[in-house]
Protein backbone atom coordinates (compact mmCIF):
# COMPACT_ATOMS: atom_id res chain seq x y z
CA UNK A 1 0.00 0.00 0.00
CA UNK A 2 1.42 2.90 -1.14
CA UNK A 3 0.75 6.48 1.14
CA UNK A 4 1.16 10.46 -0.18
CA UNK A 5 4.73 10.38 1.37
CA UNK A 6 5.79 7.30 -0.67
CA UNK A 7 4.49 8.81 -4.06
CA UNK A 8 5.95 12.48 -3.38
CA UNK A 9 9.31 11.05 -2.84
CA UNK A 10 9.12 9.06 -5.95
CA UNK A 11 7.75 12.11 -7.87
CA UNK A 12 10.95 14.09 -6.21
CA UNK A 13 13.70 11.68 -7.20
CA UNK A 14 12.39 11.72 -10.56
CA UNK A 15 12.08 15.25 -11.13
CA UNK A 16 15.51 15.96 -9.73
CA UNK A 17 16.70 13.29 -11.49
CA UNK A 18 15.93 15.53 -15.02
CA UNK A 19 16.82 18.32 -13.09
CA UNK A 20 20.17 17.26 -12.22
CA UNK A 21 20.53 15.76 -16.44
CA UNK A 22 19.20 19.32 -17.75
CA UNK A 23 22.42 20.08 -15.52
CA UNK A 24 24.95 18.27 -16.73
CA UNK A 25 23.77 18.84 -20.42
CA UNK A 26 23.86 22.59 -20.09
CA UNK A 27 26.85 22.63 -18.23
CA UNK A 28 24.87 24.32 -14.93
CA UNK A 29 26.25 23.18 -11.46
CA UNK A 30 23.51 24.70 -9.45
CA UNK A 31 21.03 22.85 -11.58
CA UNK A 32 22.93 19.73 -11.32
CA UNK A 33 23.36 20.26 -7.30
CA UNK A 34 19.36 21.30 -6.66
CA UNK A 35 18.70 18.03 -9.34
CA UNK A 36 20.76 15.76 -6.84
CA UNK A 37 19.63 17.39 -3.32
CA UNK A 38 15.85 16.95 -4.65
CA UNK A 39 16.69 13.14 -5.27
CA UNK A 40 18.09 13.24 -1.81
CA UNK A 41 14.93 15.08 -0.56
CA UNK A 42 12.45 12.36 -2.57
CA UNK A 43 14.43 9.34 -0.98
CA UNK A 44 14.15 10.71 2.43
CA UNK A 45 10.13 11.51 2.03
CA UNK A 46 10.03 7.75 0.26
CA UNK A 47 11.44 5.93 3.07
CA UNK A 48 9.24 8.08 5.75
CA UNK A 49 6.45 6.62 3.31
CA UNK A 50 7.85 3.28 3.53
CA UNK A 51 8.05 3.58 7.59
CA UNK A 52 4.28 4.84 7.95
CA UNK A 53 3.01 2.01 5.72
CA UNK A 54 5.37 -0.76 7.96
CA UNK A 55 3.24 0.94 10.80
CA UNK A 56 0.30 0.91 9.39
CA UNK A 57 0.10 -3.03 8.47
CA UNK A 58 1.53 -3.61 12.26
CA UNK A 59 -1.61 -1.87 13.39
CA UNK A 60 -3.85 -3.79 10.97
CA UNK A 61 -2.09 -7.31 12.14
CA UNK A 62 -2.44 -6.53 16.26
CA UNK A 63 -6.29 -5.34 15.41
CA UNK A 64 -6.95 -8.46 13.90
CA UNK A 65 -5.62 -10.76 16.32
CA UNK A 66 -7.56 -9.02 18.71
Amino acid sequence: MSNKDTLKGTAKKIIGKAKEIAGVTVNDRKLEGEGKLEQAEGKGQETVGKIKDGLEKDTDREEEKK
